[in-house]
């Protein structure tokens, strides 16, 4: 064939509508609340915040290929420092944000060792690292051991103000983290980012920053998932550190990504919905709400270990939040359908530089 004749693209005429749809929605999230009941309004938050954390999972593990079972403990930070921050005297929705940077610049020192692992090690490296954080939060005496204590700074702002502020907050920071990352995965940094889940040693030979790379993400996955704790602390209030360090929260993340299509854009954002439509319809069946959800991460894992998104993309070429590059032909050699005469990309092809 000759390569000339290729086309490569990153846009496309779907690309761009689902842009402006994305806008749309986000609109009108905006001024939902004043439609929604005050539990609605709980619900929407708590999507938001699994949006977050899918997200963040995804570009460390889907884009990046760190696989992590530890990210629970920059959760279970982001909480901790919020409520750190507010008993010291800060305003305790601003906590909430400071507490996440402070998560981010926590996160480098970890990074600096925790990078030099690869693959298994990596994954139960963080892990232990989970559970030492967890120990060492229980030692101060503030959160009183598994006790626990509670933002009770919140308590000053009527329930209603309360529910609608962090809201508003958690719209705001789901729509900036996503716009963030996704700028990340589009630009040279996200090429690298790929290049290096693909073939570390290859990447590194032409040129790419591997450590520093790497360490980027991150530290970004860190900040994101510690706005997720902080969010969750305001939502719930209460913290105790078994609950915000579990492991379960990491699980969750893993079910979004590989529900909705690891690697992909889209995927952890249908994977997230997902998960709070069956939390919202059966979270209330007890063990058996577990049992099912491991049970469908199995299914999943066995029989479309791309996912949802990841499935539809490489069956029907469907691209809505591209941040690669595809290659196909031109329209003069497609099919009397329209078609192009290849196979549909896969996400290999359609999310590489």
């Amino acid at each position: 064939m000759n390569t000339a004749s290729l086309v490569i693209e990153r846009g496309t005429p779907a690309s761009r509508s689902a842009g402006i749809g994305v806008l749309t929605i986000i609109l009108l999230l905006a001024i939902a609340p004043q439609f929604l009941s005050a539990g609605a309004v709980d619900r929407m938050t708590a999507l938001f915040i699994y949006v977050i954390l899918a997200a963040m999972w995804n570009a460390l593990a889907g884009f990046g290929g760190l696989v992590s079972v530890g990210q629970q403990v920059f959760f279970g930070l982001g909480a901790y420092f919020a409520i750190r921050l507010a008993n010291a005297g800060l305003n305790p929705f601003v906590s909430l944000f400071v507490s996440a940077v402070i998560v981010g610049a926590v996160s480098w020192p970890i990074s600096l060792f925790m990078l030099r692992l690869r693959n298994g090690e990596f994954a139960i490296g963080m892990w232990v690292i989970a559970a030492l954080t967890h120990l060492l939060v229980n030692l101060d005496r503030l959160i009183q051991g598994e006790t626990g204590t509670s933002l009770i700074s919140l308590n000053v702002y009527d329930a209603s103000t309360r529910r609608l502020t962090i809201y508003w907050l958690a719209l705001a920071s789901m729509t900036a983290l996503l716009a963030i990352l996704f700028s990340l995965l589009r630009g040279s940094t996200g090429a690298a980012i790929r290049a290096i889940r693909d073939n570390e040693d290859a990447a590194a030979s032409v040129g790419v920053r591997v450590t520093g790379t790497k360490r980027q993400l991150f530290v970004l996955a860190a900040f994101g998932i510690g706005v997720a704790g902080a969010l969750w602390l305001a939502t719930a209030i209460t913290f105790q550190p078994k609950t915000y360090f579990n492991v379960q929260w990491t699980a969750y993340m893993i079910f979004m990504v590989l529900v909705g299509g690891i690697g992909t854009f889209e995927g952890a954002i249908l994977g997230a919905l997902l998960f709070f439509l069956i939390e919202t319809w059966f979270g209330g069946t007890g063990v058996w709400y577990l049992i099912g959800l491991g049970a469908a991460a199995l299914a999943f894992s066995l029989l479309l270990p791309r996912g949802l998104w990841g499935t539809l993309e490489e069956r029907f070429g469907w691209r809505l939040l591209s941040v690669g590059y595809r290659v196909r032909l031109p329209a003069s050699a497609a099919d009397p359908t329209g078609e192009a005469i290849s196979p549909a990309p896969t996400a290999a092809h359609s999310e590489k530089a």
